[in-house]
């Protein structure tokens, strides 16, 4: 891996990205509003569950899919995303974490394609994102980042790698938001998360979209009771 794509990973899969995870807590904050998740251990679990119940056999296969797809060449690649990004909308039950990946992957292509330069050259993310914003294919965030990580010379493992790490970044940062853990706590907790990414990113290696799998239906509730909470930080 060169440096240049090196630096890109790290720039797209950073917090500082706006692709918009800041907003969205994937129903933890209905969790911590109903004190059903109080602490750290209860903010671990939690994750444990969205990553082994969807991110990992869902996202992360589709982040691999697009990425193959993206790299074939051929001129049914950009039918092919489209075709497992349509997959992916059909996956995701809870209208609010649907809406949630929707709002990322566009801003993940609409980043991309305003950057210019390097980000540019490859015209399968500029299809793409033509696409969303002609309501073609919903644009879910495993689809755009699996299809700019071929566009920018990402490697498979670490494109998986720096996928699950930034869902894990990014509600972990939700958390310290919704309860008094602290910062420390927060690092913690992303160290034991972060111990398992390996495993998880080899569990779904040479899985295609005939392999997808969910099965989270108390975060998928608990994202959906959401919009009826009487006060909310998040928007989903």
């Amino acid at each position: 891996m060169n440096g240049e794509a090196f630096l890109s990973l790290l720039q797209f899969s950073d917090g500082l990205f706006p692709a918009g995870s800041y907003a969205h807590s994937f129903g933890l904050e209905t969790y911590t509003a109903e004190g059903a998740i109080r602490d750290a251990t209860g903010v671990e679990s939690f994750l444990r569950s969205y990553l082994r119940g969807s991110v990992a056999p869902t996202d992360a296969v589709a982040v691999l899919a697009s990425r193959t797809a993206a790299l074939s060449g051929g001129t049914a690649r950009l039918e092919q995303c489209i075709m497992l990004d349509h997959k992916l909308n059909a996956m995701k039950l809870a209208r609010e974490v649907r809406d949630a990946s929707r709002q990322m992957g566009r801003q993940v292509l609409r980043v991309t394609a305003n950057l210019g330069g390097a980000f540019a050259l490859n015209g399968l993310t500029g299809a793409l994102f033509r696409a969303v914003e002609d309501e073609i294919t919903p644009g879910h965030h495993a689809m755009a980042f699996g299809a700019v990580g071929a566009a920018l010379g990402w490697p498979e493992r670490e494109t998986v790698w720096a996928y699950l790490y930034s869902t894990c970044a990014g509600l972990v940062a939700a958390a310290l938001r919704l309860l008094p853990l602290g910062q420390l706590a927060g690092q913690r907790i992303l160290r034991s998360l972060t111990e398992s990414i390996p495993e998880l990113a080899g569990e779904v290696q040479g899985k295609g979209m005939g392999d997808v799998w969910s099965f989270m239906p108390g975060i998928e509730i608990a994202a959906m009771r959401h919009a009826n909470l009487d006060a909310r930080l998040f928007r989903s």
